[in-house]
């Protein structure tokens, strides 16, 4: 097992991130389009030369730009799967895995590499599929044959960019088991680049959110999604969140003057930055602002109706700040009731016990 360590700096894409990934773990690399994500992925391959920076591969430098030092691609050890498999059309199944074995790390015979690429085949269940051209296969059978082939290369470490977004659900479903199977079979670390909190809760031991090329958060899977701290956490993980400063009692207080009031957790600084995060589930709609309970109650815009499982959810214009506009689920009736519609001014209620309040570090 080897543990990943980056530091890169591409000034052109405002790219600037530090993050290590420990031995045999699964980092989670999440954030919205054009945040970075698939720049560190490209740096970690040496498919990107960063303007400063190092990374390291256990004890090996793969890019170190104050050396003068970096390790094209196909020397580096790094596994690549990419949405789109990205097989070879001239060569069957079979010879497409035993590609890596027989031109990367450690060359092997015909004969020793074929016998690596069925070994992988089989056991990413496939090996039935050696004989086809890749025009013959289905999408989720391409993406097995495409984790064959990144596995046959024997990599240190394994690089996911959206690997299971153009898959429908059942056979991600079955790619998200055989993921976490090979993985875990093997102790491998690997880094993955997603939109899909399934793939967060089934595959990553711990989350990184980027934004703007920046690291903003970090931390255990569990510890995201359950309190995200960051505005792109919160809604990957579908709850609200309200920034601000701390104050005596649990209360945070927004710049533009709203005060939340809600459980602090531990450690809490006043005076310090801090976020108060609430599940829209949480949330009321009401009409007209409402009296003789102790809520916290702001007046939004609805911006847009959604569907949330059984629930219809509303979202509301972006706060003052820019964050994501806070979101509250009730029943269809309700809506119908109330009339909600895009445009309308309501009210959105949350007693105190439902808020939590965080400290940012």
């Amino acid at each position: 097992m080897t543990d990943v360590h980056v530091r890169a700096i591409a000034a052109q894409r405002g790219f600037d991130i530090e993050l290590t990934v420990a031995a045999g773990e699964v980092l989670a690399v999440l954030g919205p389009n054009g945040a970075g994500k698939s720049t560190a992925l490209h740096v970690i391959a040496g498919l990107m030369r960063p303007d400063s920076g190092q990374v390291r591969l256990g004890d090996r430098v793969l890019t170190d730009t104050a050396a003068g030092v970096f390790v094209p691609t196909h020397a580096r050890r790094v596994g690549l799967l990419l949405q789109d498999a990205l097989l070879f059309p001239h060569l069957d199944v079979a010879a497409n895995v035993a590609f890596a074995p027989r031109s990367g790390h450690g060359k092997r015979p015909r004969r020793a590499a074929r016998e690596i690429a069925v070994s992988w085949l089989d056991q990413v269940d496939a090996v039935e599929l050696a004989d086809r051209m890749p025009r013959q296969l289905s999408g989720g059978q391409a993406q097995r044959v495409a984790l064959a082939r990144a596995l046959a290369a024997d990599p240190a470490v394994l690089l996911l960019d959206e690997p299971l977004a153009g898959l429908d659900v059942s056979t991600a479903t079955a790619m998200r088991k055989l993921l976490r199977h090979t993985l875990t079979r093997n102790g491998r670390s690997a880094v993955l680049v997603t939109h899909d909190v399934l793939d967060v809760l089934t595959l990553a031991d711990r989350v990184l959110i980027v934004e703007a090329g920046r690291v903003v958060e970090t931390g255990s899977t569990a510890a995201i999604l359950a309190a995200p701290r960051s505005r792109f956490g919160a809604r990957f993980a579908g709850v609200n969140l309200v920034s601000g400063i701390a104050g005596p009692n649990g209360v945070l207080t927004t710049e533009w003057g709203t005060a939340w009031h809600g459980n602090p957790t531990s450690g809490m600084v006043v005076g310090q930055a801090a976020v108060a995060v609430f599940p829209p589930s949480a949330v009321a709609v009401y009409r007209d602002k409402p009296h003789g309970s102790p809520r916290n109650t702001v007046e939004v815009v609805v911006a847009e109706l959604g569907s949330s499982g059984s629930a219809l959810r509303v979202r509301a214009d972006e706060q003052p700040d820019g964050a994501p506009g806070l979101a509250a689920d009730i029943t269809a009736e309700s809506a119908a009731e109330l009339g909600v519609t895009p445009g309308e001014r309501v009210h959105f209620s949350v007693k105190a016990q439902e808020v939590t309040i965080h400290q940012i570090p």
